[in-house]
């Protein structure tokens, strides 16, 4: 006679996702965990994804997931107000009307190893070994931090690389940004998934041929591209953490084991990005 096997429940499934990224690992003005959801509800269905946005939201209730894991906060600042009135209000009622959790990994996740620059790298053909741009001095090892460095496995021109990035991340309205001799030649990239202009004087500081990451802004981009010896690709913020999802649902179904064999995982396809046209 075989026993049906009782589902996970929400604690179940975070304390596993947490022994991957620990909460611990987040910066100090972050905002990472649960954010609603009942401990001891059954989780059956998790929905990835990098922005916790109603399209988000539509995609969970359709789905019947009872779980969603974002990389982005939905209240990253502190509110003395949840009222349906404002649009992370409405998601919040939302979320708890229907029973769905929501949980967050923010910077831990990008501090992790393999964490989001890991899979940023690999999605765009930057190999290993890979290690940390900006280090988490916490880490005895040196594994972990913000940003990876690695190299291609063959040198490429700086417009073919952009090209590899452009097919290798998800399309969006801005496209690829490049900022450098398009002929120059690259052979070591660092990468920074989502806003990374705090770190370009690290990046140019490693001698890299390339810094890829988000958000850059005109100044700060401007006075980088003078010194003409570390090339810039900016990409959408969306697509380049985006890569991380299928990577971190493996990494939960793996860490569930035999246990989670009732835990089905999907990662949201969904384009998120904030621009949504390019005229």
């Amino acid at each position: 006679m075989t026993t049906a096997r009782a589902p996970l429940t929400l604690n179940d499934v975070i304390a596993a996702f947490e022994g991957i990224y620990d909460p611990g690992w987040a910066a100090a003005w972050d905002a990472v965990g649960l954010v609603c959801g009942e401990p001891e509800q059954p989780v059956q269905r998790v929905l990835f994804a990098v922005d916790p946005v109603a399209a988000v939201v539509d995609e969970a209730a359709r789905w019947r997931a009872d779980l969603i894991v974002t990389h982005h906060p939905l209240l990253l600042r502190g509110v003395s107000s949840v009222a349906a009135t404002t649009p992370k209000g409405r998601l919040v009622h939302r979320l708890i009307s229907s029973g769905t959790a929501l949980y967050t990994a923010h910077t831990n996740a990008d501090s992790a190893c393999p964490g989001v620059s890991d899979a940023l790298a690999t999605a765009v053909g930057v190999e290993g070994p890979l290690r940390p741009l900006e280090p988490d001095p916490t880490d005895p090892n040196g594994n972990r931090g913000i940003g990876r460095i690695g190299a291609l496995p063959e040198p490429l021109p700086l417009r073919s690389f952009a090209q590899q990035v452009a097919h290798g991340l998800p399309t969006t309205a801005v496209g690829v940004r490049v900022a450098g001799d398009p002929d120059r030649t690259v052979r070591t990239v660092a990468v920074s998934g989502g806003a990374g202009d705090s770190l370009l004087d690290t990046a140019r500081a490693a001698r890299v041929d390339a810094y890829l990451t988000s958000d850059l802004r005109h100044h700060p981009s401007s006075e980088f591209a003078e010194h003409g010896d570390t090339a810039l690709i900016d990409t959408a913020h969306f697509a380049s953490e985006w890569p991380w999802l299928p990577e971190a649902a493996t990494r939960l179904a793996d860490a569930l084991g035999g246990e989670g064999a009732n835990v089905e995982t999907r990662v949201s396809t969904i384009v998120t990005d904030a621009w949504s046209q390019a005229f």
